[in-house]
């Protein structure tokens, strides 16, 4: 039997309505995202350091006695401010102070005998001179005057042998006093005392060629830091001293130390199971910030290459492979991809050069499942401004 028309479309309606409150139920629930909304700013093409860096001394000089001993006097302790020429350290060196004392007695018995023959000396002169006199007006023999004149200059001889013997002398006690210099140490410079290798009646062995040995003092000047960071070698062409860049501290949070680069090292550091670095030294701008800081401290280098102002940008974090971002289309609710052409970025901020507007809202919770394009979304934070 033939249905009426009528009924067929009832059927109808009701299939339908069925495969569309099917679908609708069974649908996939849209996936909370975080936006970004696209605005303008500041964006900075930057370089950071690929291990991290270290404050560090100007000046800084690791200390030990050229000759070994024993520790018989330690005047500083660790910590302590001393100045330039300040006694640190010094070895036993009774044997040398008696070989000074030795050889100043020598030195002074060696003047008295510059006086003596000098002395001697001048007196045969002038006989001599008689003599030659005496000769010439014909009261004495030529054996006579040649005797006069022989022992003159046999004194005088004498008396230049006793100057030698003194400047012998002399150089001899210098010589002692250079041996005892080995044994003791003086501040080259003003500093701070970091650390002491050895105690009072201890053996102070120095470092001898091609053996690591602990110094004896460690001496730091704290009036000069300047912080040392490692770059990769691809980014060090890009590198010039007078750039400025920003230091961070891990023992002073997100503070930032504004700097300048003050050297770029000429040669490529190799180092095992690691990248290729280049060392970079950084000054910091305002010398009066680093009076809280310690050498040592772990630091962190952020180079600044260009810096554009006003410009349209994006979290660099949003940004996916190849340049392209999910853009929010709010009339339905879904993600599409688009392709974004980039100019100038760093770890927080990309410039877009083409293919956003101001205004225009992006997918920043990529790392979430279900973040792709053609995906239903629904807001769940909405940061408009940085």
């Amino acid at each position: 039997m033939k249905l009426p028309s009528s009924r067929l479309l009832v059927i109808g309606a009701i299939v339908i309505g069925a495969i569309a409150a099917l679908i609708w139920v069974t649908r996939a629930k849209p996936v909370p995202v975080v936006l970004k909304e696209i605005d303008r700013g500041r964006v900075e093409a930057t370089l950071a350091n690929t291990r991290a860096g270290e404050v560090t001394a100007c000046l800084r000089t690791k200390l030990s006695t050229i000759l070994g001993g024993r520790i018989e006097v330690l005047a500083v302790k660790e910590g302590d401010v001393v100045k330039k020429g300040q006694l640190l350290m010094k070895l036993w060196n009774d044997d040398q102070r008696a070989q000074q004392t030795l050889a100043d007695t020598q030195l002074e018995q060696a003047k008295k005998q510059v006086s003596e023959a000098c002395t001697l000396a001048a007196n045969a002169t002038r006989d001599a001179e008689r003599s030659a006199k005496l000769y010439g007006d014909g009261f004495v023999s030529i054996a006579a005057y040649d005797t006069a004149r022989s022992g003159a200059e046999a004194k005088q001889a004498t008396c230049e042998t006793a100057k030698a013997n003194v400047r012998q002398s002399d150089a001899r006690l210098a010589a002692t006093r250079v041996e005892q210099g080995r044994t003791v140490l003086y501040a080259p410079f003003d500093g701070t005392v970091a650390k002491i290798v050895g105690e009072v009646g201890e053996y102070s062995t120095p470092s001898p060629p091609g053996v690591p040995t602990p110094p004896a003092i460690d001496l730091i000047d704290r009036s000069c830091l300047y912080v040392l960071a490692p770059m990769d070698e691809v980014d060090a062409p890009k590198i010039r001293v007078g750039q400025p860049a920003r230091i961070t501290i891990d023992a002073f949070g997100k503070r930032q130390f504004e700097s300048r680069v003050r050297r770029v090292a000429p040669y490529v550091t190799a180092v095992e199971k690691q990248a290729r670095t280049v060392d970079v030294e950084v000054d910091f701008a305002k010398q009066e910030e680093i009076k809280d800081l310690l050498v040592g401290y772990s630091a962190n280098v952020e180079i600044v290459l260009e810096v554009r102002d006003n410009v349209l940008r994006v979290p660099t974090a949003a940004l996916l492979e190849g340049g392209r971002v999910l853009l929010y289309r709010a009339e339905d609710g879904v993600l599409e991809e688009r392709k974004v052409k980039t100019g100038i970025a760093n770890w927080e901020y990309t410039e877009v050069l083409d293919g956003l507007q101001a205004g225009d809202r992006i997918a920043a919770s990529l790392e979430k499942e279900g973040i792709k394009a053609g995906a239903r979304v629904t807001p769940t934070e909405d940061a408009k401004k940085p």
